[in-house]
């Protein structure tokens, strides 16, 4: 089994690095000879979607193309899946063992690991162990939510996505049609940047909200994709981690560590309680709900009211 697959995975990168057009998934199980064994269509696609992903993650980059028909087709170009000339000194070789090391626990993994190796072969320092170099540091960058994987794909294709979300304020998800951009992570949490097409604006997602699968959606993007520093800026705005300003707030003892590791000021108040000043940015209301009764909003009023809403909408399911 182990055999048939690896003769099947050699064939279709053969397939899709020889061709000079992008090949539908027509042409491409009638061009090999163990998807034409396949017992169903049904069948054949699982096994494709698996393989053209495990030929991603050995580093085949493999283009998505839509024709005027709106089928889409399939190909590697020679180009890019090309290195070129690598010099690594060992200060360089050390950063990208560093970062490769962040994704050891996240699906990414044989990828990083994967990368590592091709570095090996183009140059890498042999007397330079990336993994060791900097032994004291242990990054790392959790990822759980099953969302993160095709949603990290789907920005790197620039394909459009589809999936359920439910807002903090809301009992219930509601779907959602969005052009990814970027995926950031702030205060351990994952968010989404893209637009969203419902509301024809630029919208952010947490990925802990989005319920069920990320489904894939055929098309181009209608809306041009802002540069990496916009994307973060706007990834930050709505996280809550630009501020312009501070909010009081009232907090329990022993809870809410997220929220004193931001404050600008900490005072016990007595009676099992504490009182911080904390920055005050777009999204620190959802945030705050999130702390439920052991948090209570002294100032400004209209924080004060913008929680006391959301806690009565999710009261009222």
């Amino acid at each position: 089994m182990a055999i048939a697959k690896a003769e099947r995975l050699m064939n279709l990168a053969l397939c899709l690095l020889g061709t000079r057009r992008p090949l539908s998934k027509r042409e491409l199980r009638e061009s090999i000879e163990a998807y034409l064994e396949a017992s169903s269509d049904d069948s054949f696609n699982r096994m494709f979607e698996r393989d053209k992903d495990d030929l991603r993650e050995l580093g085949l980059v493999i283009e998505t193309v839509e024709n005027l028909d709106g089928e889409v087709g399939y190909m590697a170009r020679r180009d890019s899946n090309r290195l070129p000339p690598i010099t690594l000194d060992a200060e360089e070789a050390a950063a990208l063992g560093l970062a490769a090391k962040v994704w050891q626990q996240a699906r990414l993994a044989g990828a990083a690991s994967g990368a590592l190796q091709k570095l090996r072969a183009a140059g890498l320092p042999e007397d330079v162990d990336p993994y060791e170099a900097h032994g004291a540091l242990e990054p790392r960058i959790p990822v759980h939510e099953a969302a993160f994987e095709p949603l990290m794909l789907a920005c790197r294709d620039r394909r459009p996505v589809s999936f359920e979300y439910r807002k903090a304020t809301a009992a219930r998800p509601e779907p959602r049609h969005v052009e990814p951009w970027a995926l950031e992570c702030w205060r351990g949490h994952w968010y989404l940047a893209g637009w969203d097409r419902d509301r024809g604006a630029e919208r952010v997602f947490r990925l802990s909200r989005i319920t069920g699968k990320v489904r894939t959606r055929s098309g181009k993007y209608s809306v041009e994709v802002p540069d990496v520093v916009t994307v973060r800026e706007t990834v930050a705005s709505w996280a809550g981690d630009i501020a312009d300003r501070s909010a009081l707030i009232r907090l329990r003892s022993g809870a809410g560590y997220p929220l004193r590791a931001k404050a600008a000021s900490v005072r016990e108040l007595g009676d099992g309680w504490d009182e911080l000043e904390i920055p005050y940015g777009h999204g620190l209301d959802a945030w705050l709900v999130e702390f439920g009764p052991d948090v209570v909003v002294l100032e400004p009023a209209e924080l004060r009211a913008d929680v006391v809403d959301r806690l009565r909408a999710v009261a009222k399911g």
